[in-house]
């Protein structure tokens, strides 16, 4: 039988399209590794990132896997002064994800989203499935059936 993580049952029951990978038997760990051995196109593959402002509200922000998150363009797509990322030991209890597994879909609580304006370009991105080893591939369009997202330029230039 083929494992589904509960993202993939999430989009199941909402019966939106998606395409599934996994890289759990290889030694993948960054972004950039996993789409490397899956010949993924690394500005196709997004990561999800978690962050939190001053007044301790929760961002999620996905950003394509080598790129690096920057923090004051992701504080003014969300009208905050300032937000940093979230320390890895207060991911689980927030999302019910761990670091490397965290996906936008699926949170313990929804949090805003904002998706790199690259995606906006793009047929389909590539995120994790909710579980180390494990992708979906969907169209945006889908995505914004399953979460509120929006865009912004989040990324370094």
């Amino acid at each position: 039988m083929e494992f589904k993580t509960n993202v993939m049952r999430m989009l199941d029951k909402l019966k939106i399209n998606y395409k599934h990978y996994t890289y759990a038997d290889t030694d993948a760990v960054s972004g950039v590794e996993v789409a490397s051995v899956l010949g993924q196109n690394p500005s196709q593959v997004f990561k999800t990132l978690v962050t939190v402002s001053k007044s301790k509200k929760y961002y999620v922000f996905m950003i394509p896997v080598a790129e690096e998150l920057d923090l004051k363009k992701a504080a003014h797509a969300v009208g905050e002064k300032a937000v940093e990322m979230l320390k890895s030991k207060e991911l689980l209890p927030l999302t019910g994800y761990i670091h490397g597994g965290c996906s936008p879909v699926g949170m313990k609580k929804f949090f805003q989203t904002t998706i790199d304006k690259s995606a906006e370009n793009l047929d389909t991105i590539i995120f994790s499935a909710g579980k180390i080893g494990y992708q979906v591939e969907m169209t945006l369009d889908d995505l914004k059936k399953v979460i509120s997202i929006q865009t912004a330029e989040l990324t370094a230039l």
